[in-house]
């Protein structure tokens, strides 16, 4: 893995050291947990509750825990490569997971709608801020393109759709919306924080040493994963059949406490 050390994180400063981002290399450890902890869930899931939807999800959050873990001990672009593919791949198939499995939606509307995500992220990961003005990279000056609050703007989409998701599922009274919701909620913080790494840096240290914000990004997203995990798991062996999803209550027993 080879190229141009890349410093993007107010931890590393401008050292090339393997260990010059402790706190951003070892709080990757929460995607492996997450993951472990996840597979020993479903191992203990009978055959038929099983879903290999759930087992995905839990080896893909090892994979974004090492190719993070890479990135930040070594940054150049192939580790970087190794870092956003795996959590650009959970995104794609949760999000396909979400629509077929809580949603209901067929395979027309899921496809346009990963459609229109993809053509978002795509989008908002062009969007460059410059000289107080915001515009797409091709319109920007070379020597002047910075990505917008720290590249979370790219997350955006993301942050939208989960809020969008958790909505749907609390019109249809689906038992997954806690899940989705508290997901949204945690993600929309832990992004926060990635965007203010730089901002944060010289104030947010810890006896001198610049811890940065990076490392509750992980530890948040990690959360977040496994919110989405226990949705998964718990609530989306197969599409749900209507008694599954949560009846509103009784009229007789409206008022009742």
């Amino acid at each position: 893995m080879q190229g141009a050390t890349i410093f993007a994180y107010c931890e590393r400063g401008m050292s090339p050291a393997f260990w010059a981002e402790p706190l951003n290399a070892i709080t990757n450890a929460a995607f492996v947990a997450a993951g472990i902890v996840g597979a020993v869930m479903i191992a203990r899931q009978t055959p038929a509750e099983r879903s290999a939807w759930s087992i995905f999800f839990a080896l893909n959050f090892v994979a974004i825990g090492i190719g993070s873990f890479l990135f930040h001990t070594v940054p150049n672009p192939s580790t970087g490569a190794a870092d956003t593919i795996p959590i650009g791949i959970f995104m794609l198939t949760y999000l396909v997971f979400a629509l077929r499995r809580f949603a209901g939606a067929g395979v027309a509307v899921t496809a346009g709608l990963i459609a229109v995500f993809v053509a978002a992220m795509a989008l908002s990961g062009q969007v460059q801020c410059y000289g107080g003005r915001i515009g797409f990279a091709l319109a920007v000056p070379e020597g002047a393109r910075a990505a917008c609050l720290n590249g979370g703007l790219a997350y955006g989409p993301a942050v939208i759709a989960l809020f969008l998701i958790s909505g749907w599922l609390a019109i249809r009274r689906h038992r997954a919306t806690a899940f989705v919701f508290a997901a949204a909620i945690t993600f929309a913080v832990s992004l926060t924080f990635r965007t203010l790494d730089p901002t944060l840096c010289d104030s947010f240290t810890l006896l001198g040493y610049r811890l940065g914000t990076h490392f509750l990004w992980h530890l948040l997203n990690a959360t977040t994963l496994w919110l989405l995990l226990l949705a998964a798991i718990r609530c989306g062996r197969g599409t749900l059949p209507r008694a599954e999803i949560i009846p509103p209550r009784p009229a007789a027993l409206r008022g009742r406490r």
